[in-house]
């Protein structure tokens, strides 16, 4: 926020409070008192006039009586420090407002959340967790504080307490939390397959359907458990299954998927799959790896005649590539060297581009997130369908 948009800001704020403690205080104090507290905000109009707010601020921070409007508009001055950056200011306001025996409890509670979220916001995690927890140990401001506890664990990555806190923050406020208590319970699954806990990285996943039965991340997730198990059956279940919930999961699963196939001496239904995919899919991802396929199963000249007809009908960078790469085994001499240029063209055009975007806030990644690293949502990452992408 600009200097000059933070003096519009408080200028109608100082002005408003300056004639509200005025008038207060012409029905409690003599004239003098009143003459003073006008003066101290008309000094603070001042200061902000001549674009020395560090001292206009100090001056309304310093006003004498601590009652209903001068708390929020203190509370309203330690806002905008925080969303501009300083912190440390705001950290002082709020807990100046605290330390005062006369704030009410209401005003209190307001000012212990403000704090915590400065906490947040200048790293400083266990002072906020401490705050949050108290308040929603006290019933004040829980979900608020709930929501806020959810965050912070989850940005230390304490699975367990998010899912606890989330589970409670469902409880308070009636709205579901199952989709990211899911993503939770996902995570954990994840950390037991890492070390080769299965039955405790199914268990995690059972959780994460309980929460939400249509979670994605679980099935993919359990396709990858029964395939390292060797339940290579089970293991195409559950990766057809992410397909059919979710078809732009596609490219996410079809490595681990054909491989299973091929495992299971299954060819026939992986191309069934990929037919499948190929109509339902608007990437190119089905379209690549069914013409490999093709390639093993019915020769090149077979694939390359695949590929071109789904350029027509769908124009990829991947594609062209793919169909290239196909090309080369046959070319000689200068259409071989041709070929090669175009290839090195090619990757290029693809290099640094980025190949998912998140729906929320438009983070573009080169590979796949289940949060996304900006705003924090969680399935929000998706392919790019372009030429150049999916």
């Amino acid at each position: 926020m600009s200097e000059v948009h933070l003096l519009f800001l408080l200028l109608p704020l100082a002005a408003l409070s300056g004639w509200y403690v005025a008038r207060r205080g012409s029905e409690r104090t003599s004239g003098a008192r009143v003459s003073e507290l006008s003066s101290n905000y008309f000094r603070g109009l001042n200061y902000l006039l001549n674009e020395e707010q560090d001292k206009a601020i100090e001056v309304f921070l310093k006003l004498a009586e601590y009652n209903r409007d001068t708390v929020e508009t203190h509370l309203a001055l330690g806002n905008l420090f925080r969303r501009r950056g300083e912190v440390d200011r705001a950290i002082r306001v709020h807990q100046n407002l605290i330390a005062r025996p006369s704030l009410s409890d209401e005003h209190k509670t307001i000012a212990l959340l403000e704090l915590g979220e400065d906490y947040m916001r200048a790293g400083l995690l266990d002072r906020a967790e401490t705050l949050f927890t108290d308040l929603v140990a006290m019933n004040a401001l829980a979900p608020s504080a709930l929501t806020h506890l959810v965050s912070i664990y989850q940005h230390e990555r304490d699975w367990n307490k998010a899912i606890d806190n989330a589970t409670k923050l469902e409880a308070a406020t009636g709205e579901s939390q199952g989709a990211i208590i899911a993503q939770f319970h996902c995570e954990l699954a994840e950390q037991a397959r890492g070390r080769q806990a299965m039955e405790e990285a199914r268990a995690c996943l059972d959780a994460a359907l309980a929460a939400e039965d249509d979670c994605i991340r679980a099935s993919m997730i359990r396709g990858h458990i029964e395939a390292a198990c060797g339940n290579f059956e089970a293991a195409i279940d559950a990766f057809e299954h992410v397909a059919e919930l979710e078809v732009d999961y596609v490219p996410e699963i079809l490595a681990p998927l054909l491989d299973c196939y091929a495992k299971a001496q299954a060819m026939q239904r992986a191309e069934q799959f990929l037919l499948r995919m190929t109509e339902r899919h608007q990437g190119v991802s089905p379209v690549l790896a069914l013409a490999r396929l093709y390639a093993r199963t019915q020769g090149e000249k077979s694939a390359v005649e695949f590929l071109t007809r789904q350029l027509h009908q769908r124009p990829s960078v991947r594609a062209l590539m793919a169909l290239i790469d196909a090309n080369l085994h046959s070319a000689h001499g200068e259409a071989r060297e041709s070929l090669l240029i175009q290839r090195d063209l090619t990757r290029k055009l693809l290099e640094g581009q980025a190949m998912y975007r998140c729906s929320r806030c438009g983070f573009g990644a080169k590979a796949h997130h289940w949060q996304c690293p900006s705003c924090k949502n969680w399935s929000t990452i998706r392919p790019i369908h372009s030429v150049v992408g999916e």
